[in-house]
């Protein structure tokens, strides 16, 4: 049958997360318990439904037709990221959300099992980064190694402090050697305080990049590569999600199209800019096409053995940099939905349902 798809939006506060949760499935709404070893059912029963954290992806499935293949309820829930989607994880109220490659690796140190059951990147991620390095006006950075020193913009638990984390190993300096100012990196926060004098250098991207640029490059400000992948883009779900089989087998269905949607946005250009950039985000249609243009084209491989190997080096150095345990990268992965995402771009490569 075909999806019924409704919308909401959930809020960043604890409390409200915490009201979500009264709306979230309860015990008597879960399906037969699936073992971790056990094959992933072939069917999805009628009546299942899933709250999804993946906005751009919502709009890409609508726009592609691709929502209609799905058999289950959708709700989409305008949320994305480690934070919010752990928060939302822990009130059980939602159950899939698409971050980077740090959640998962902070969820399971914090109690919160999770499991990644997508994984995709960036052909040729190191000339369409994600994030650059914003240098303050006057401060004297012109490569990794010029951050001796410096005061550093640091989010713990997100991908940015992650990544700054990995700067600084590549570049043969620990944390002792550079001064690391805790900001949370939401909407402008990093750019301000670079303009405001409050830190030497953050990790910022998007039109942020351009935007700082265009705003402070006369008075210096500048912004450098770091020269490391920081690409890593996975869909994850609690445990618990995915112990319930019924769930788990909506969610197979859904990361079978995932990729497949990613790239009907990529052959849609003008139309995806339009729609998701200018009329969802805001932007001008100049920005949208910087945006589009930066962002390059997705690359999803068809093995993961690569990207857990990636992603065991991160985690090595994001828990000595943290005093964490090391993971072993491997748990991380639920490998039953490792072949889907190419099944399904075999069957509706960027062409979407239509």
């Amino acid at each position: 049958m075909p999806s019924k798809t409704t919308r909401r939006t959930l809020l960043a506060g604890a409390p409200a997360v915490a009201a979500l949760a009264l709306a979230a499935c309860s015990e008597e709404d879960a399906g037969p318990l699936l073992a971790a070893d056990a094959d992933l059912p072939t069917a999805v029963p009628e009546g299942t439904k899933l709250v999804i954290g993946d906005p751009s992806q919502q709009l890409a499935f609508e726009l592609s037709g691709l929502a209609s293949l799905l058999t289950f309820e959708v709700e989409w829930a305008n949320i994305s990221g480690g934070p919010k989607s752990a928060e939302a994880f822990r009130a059980k109220s939602l159950d899939i959300s698409s971050v980077a490659d740090i959640p998962p690796i902070h969820t399971n140190w914090t109690g919160l099992p999770t499991r990644i059951v997508a994984a995709a990147g960036r052909i040729d991620p190191l000339d369409h980064p994600i994030y650059d390095l914003g240098v303050a006006p006057g401060a004297a950075v012109a490569s990794i190694e010029d951050l001796a020193g410096k005061r550093i913009a640091y989010s713990p638990g997100q991908a940015q402090g992650a990544l700054i984390l990995r700067v600084l190993d590549a570049a043969g300096l620990d944390q002792d050697d550079v001064e690391l100012v805790e900001l949370p990196s939401t909407a402008d926060t990093y750019s301000n305080a670079l303009a405001g004098g409050e830190v030497d250098v953050a990790p910022i991207g998007g039109t942020q990049v351009k935007s700082y640029l265009n705003k402070y490059g006369a008075d210096g400000a500048t912004a450098i590569p770091h020269g490391l992948r920081d690409d890593p883009w996975v869909l994850y779900a609690p445990v618990e999600v995915l112990e319930d089989a019924d769930k788990a087998a909506a969610i197979a269905e859904y990361v079978r199209l995932w990729g497949a949607a990613k790239l009907w946005t990529r052959a849609n250009r003008d139309e995806w800019i339009d729609a998701w950039y200018v009329e969802h985000e805001g932007l001008s249609a100049e920005d949208g096409a910087y945006l589009f243009d930066r962002e390059g084209e997705p690359d999803f491989p068809e093995t993961w053995d690569e990207t857990i190997e990636r992603h065991q080096e991160t985690i090595e150095v994001v828990a000595a940099g943290t005093g964490n345990e090391v993971l072993d990268a491997e748990d991380l992965y639920d490998r039953r939905f490792e072949p889907l995402v190419a099944e399904g771009i075999a069957e509706y490569g960027d062409g979407g349902a239509s």
